[in-house]
């Protein structure tokens, strides 16, 4: 395919609906114009994680500066880490406030995430989120909440008070449901105007087919490993059909009566774990109107060179369905699945904190000692 060099297949996915957004962020980005370079190919939003910061302060000398700085005026560790993330969120923030104001609210957030040790503390979580909503006070932030059973509470209370939230860590379809009930019902407790009150849904892709490839593989029958590859996509089309049920119908239109925005599916952990999948394949089969795709850079690039621009994620529902219930033939029980996958996520987001403060910590004593 022939690209203008101003037009990319990021602009062509975000003209059949989804909004592709970029699941990475460092200081060295915002200082040396990579993410300005990535929003004018046509990424529209951004998102963060623990695991992403971890890496980008502990490795190379970006951050080191403003460290120093902190920590000998006598800022705490801890505290300086989330004073580095900050500059981080409102430096990116700023950067996609244009796309912000240009799509009437729809896109140009940038997500970043309560810290990761409050994924089990439903109260902890509430509070943690409205701090970080008041201390960077932007209307293109979006805080992220972990879809545990503990962050259903949080959820509502947030979208109850007019915040932006990100739900993350999603794995099932029951969780997905408690979660779009959540947004629903924090929408109608919220008082007036509810246009500039927006959520993302972020339903986890590759880390589903890596944990049921696992157990297909040690089934070992024919029919399950026929099966391999296949559950990931299918729960997300069968996601897709569930928001757009459940964004219908009286009760939905006396919200939007309102001037409610849906709650927008968004497909995470995009990139492919398994070598023998394309590159592309959770991208391609997860595109329709009314999502958004993050992805790390990686898969951004395969995606501009060889994606494919076809609305996929409602083509054949029907298939989806019959790959779940295949699934379960074969023994696999998916909200087991689930259940290990939010285990393994909060642990992996916690183990990147604590590693990021240790390293910090050692950083500190440097620099005391210089």
């Amino acid at each position: 395919m022939t690209q203008s060099p101003t037009t990319t297949r990021l602009h062509e996915l975000h003209a059949a609906g989804q909004s592709p957004w970029l699941d990475n962020l460092r200081r060295g980005w915002l200082t040396g114009g990579e993410l300005a370079d990535w929003v004018d190919r046509g990424i529209r939003g951004l998102t963060s994680n623990p695991s992403i910061f971890q890496k980008a302060i502990s490795t190379g000398s970006d951050y080191d500066e403003q460290f120093g700085d902190l920590i000998s005026g006598g800022t705490s560790v801890t505290d300086a880490y989330w004073d580095l993330v900050t500059s981080d969120i409102e430096g990116a923030l700023a950067l996609l406030r244009p796309v912000y104001d240009s799509s009437d609210a729809i896109d140009g957030y940038v997500s970043v995430e309560v810290a990761p040790g409050l994924a089990r503390d439903s109260a902890g979580t509430e509070a943690a989120a409205r701090a970080l909503h008041q201390s960077i006070d932007e209307p293109n932030l979006y805080v992220k909440i972990p879809g545990t059973a503990e962050g259903v509470a949080p959820i509502q209370a947030m979208i109850a008070e007019g915040r932006n939230i990100n739900v993350t860590l999603i794995f099932s379809l029951d969780r997905y449901a408690e979660v779009m009930e959540a947004y629903l019902a924090g929408l109608e407790a919220a008082e007036g105007d509810l246009s500039r009150i927006s959520s993302v849904a972020s339903f986890f892709i590759s880390r589903v087919d890596t944990e049921v490839d696992r157990r297909l593989e040690e089934i070992g029958t024919s029919p399950a490993l026929a099966l391999r590859g296949q559950a990931a996509v299918a729960q997300a089309q069968v996601a897709y059909q569930r928001f757009v049920v459940t964004f219908h119908g009286p009760r939905w239109e006396a919200l939007v009566a309102r001037g409610a925005q849906v709650q927008r599916p968004l497909w995470a952990s995009t990139s492919t774990k398994n070598p023998s999948y394309p590159d592309t394949a959770y991208v391609d089969q997860l595109i329709g109107p009314d999502t958004v795709n993050t992805m790390p850079e990686d898969t951004i690039e395969a995606f501009l060179d060889r994606g494919t621009v076809v609305r996929t994620v409602d083509a054949d529902v029907d298939s989806a369905r019959r790959t779940l219930d295949a699934l379960g033939e074969v023994g696999v029980d998916l909200e087991d699945v689930a259940q290990v996958l939010e285990e393994q996520g909060v642990a992996s987001f916690a183990k990147a904190f604590d590693e990021l403060i240790g390293a910090l910590d050692a950083k500190a004593a440097e620099l005391g000692a210089t």
